[in-house]
């Protein structure tokens, strides 16, 4: 699929710190993809993903399921 990424708005999670680290910025606007980049690289790749798979994602980042402790 190729997805111009041109004027694409980039953001940040609210839970990224001012010191940079391993952050990445997700798109939004694109009705059947999610793009993510990494914060670091910005003028480097995008992945893709479904917004369906992007959705489950962050669903499971939110109620614990990539928790270790």
């Amino acid at each position: 699929m190729d997805v111009d990424l041109t004027n694409a708005s980039w953001r940040k999670s609210s839970h990224s710190g001012p010191n940079g680290g391993q952050c990445i910025e997700v798109a939004d606007g694109f009705a059947a993809v999610t793009p993510v980049r990494d914060s670091k690289d910005p003028s480097g790749p995008a992945l893709l993903f479904s917004s369906i798979a992007w959705q489950s994602f962050v669903t499971a980042v939110r109620t614990g399921e990539f928790d270790t402790r």
